[in-house]
């Protein structure tokens, strides 16, 4: 199969962060997706609707002439959000979730929930309207090995809140190991994964063979192989639990090519062509419609989109850089590298 015809794919989860910085990161993703998750950890986090949709508004200022494209807003969940707000996300036209980061799991997660006992009467009213609850899935206990935060979190944390909420929809974000995918797939239907491209693509081989590569530095961190090719199973595996979400975050060059780098990939340019590689190499391109385009509208409760793109089997030249905030560059994942399918 040389050509292959999708229904417009969507990002359920993308990082576009603020001010100068959507210049860039709005073209970049509203060229390849309709909608897209649009993560709430700014500096301050974006906490109640009205924030939210205020923020929507500055990153529609730079979408480009012509092009449709639909932001769907989140509200990040510290341990004093009202469930006030809760109701309010479904008197929303555009805020569809709440985002639960584990305080200091990732970048500026700072006011994220300390435990999560803390905002179990959110959860209730979460479960209540069936708004879904999206998980940054890690433990952050100095003392736990970085590469068994995901496992002990759904062992310490989300077993314990399924079994408290059971009609709770939840988004296991960007899983990383055998042991999330399993998870996923032993839960009801209310409970879902997305996947990013470097963790289909690529394992902790490929950021440490050789040399430290900061460009493959994401968090959750990248597995073991085995991990890996459990993920790109289930992805291709045509099961609506699993779909797509880039993940997709911008970092200047210097602050990830630094001794402490920022974790994070920007994939959003060339985001489609990175996972037809993926479902490519894995023989299952004809089920990619269904992950990017299908499933997270279905399991949000959205309708699939309608307009459709094109990618043909041809060498696509990733970027080595891109502009970013006055003279600063972004490296994105891949860079100066061929990929084999192009979005034309």
């Amino acid at each position: 199969m040389n050509t292959i015809t999708l229904t417009q794919p969507d990002d359920w989860h993308a990082h576009l962060r603020d001010g100068k910085a959507l210049e860039r990161t709005v073209p970049d993703l509203s060229s390849q997706f309709h909608r897209a998750i649009c993560m709430p950890n700014l500096v301050p986090p974006v906490k109640t609707v009205e924030e939210a949709i205020a923020y929507r508004k500055r990153i529609m200022a730079h979408v480009p002439e012509g092009v449709a494209f639909d932001p769907r807003m989140v509200l990040y969940l510290t341990d004093h959000t009202s469930t006030d707000e809760i109701q309010k996300i479904k008197q929303s036209e555009h805020v569809n979730a709440v985002k639960l980061y584990p305080a200091g799991a990732t970048t500026n997660s700072a006011n994220g929930v300390s435990d999560i006992r803390n905002v179990y009467a959110v959860l209730e009213q979460l479960q209540k309207h069936q708004v879904p609850l999206l998980l940054h899935g890690e433990v952050t206990h100095s003392h736990i090995d970085i590469f068994d935060r995901e496992k002990r979190f759904l062992d310490e944390v989300l077993q314990p809140v399924i079994q408290q909420f059971p009609d709770l929809k939840i988004v296991l974000e960007h899983i990383t190991t055998a042991d999330a995918a399993q998870f996923v797939l032993a839960q009801s239907d209310k409970v879902a994964a997305t996947i990013t491209p470097q963790h289909l693509l690529f394992n902790r081989n490929d950021m440490l063979v050789g040399g430290i590569k900061p460009h493959f530095y994401c968090l959750p961190i990248l597995k073991r192989q085995s991990h890996q090719a459990t993920l790109l199973e289930v992805a291709t595996s045509g099961n609506p639990k699993f779909f797509l979400g880039t993940d997709s975050a911008p970092h200047a060059q210097d602050a990830k090519e630094n001794a402490c780098g920022c974790a994070g990939c920007y994939s959003a340019f060339t985001a489609i062509e990175l996972y037809a590689q993926a479902f490519d190499q894995a023989g299952k391109i004809e089920r990619l419609e269904g992950f990017a385009s299908h499933f997270g509208a279905d399991f949000y409760g959205l309708p699939r989109n309608t307009q459709q793109i094109t990618l043909v089997k041809e060498d696509c030249i990733v970027p080595d850089s891109f502009n970013y905030l006055e003279d600063q560059k972004i490296i994105p994942l891949l860079a100066g590298k061929t990929l084999q399918w192009r979005k034309v």
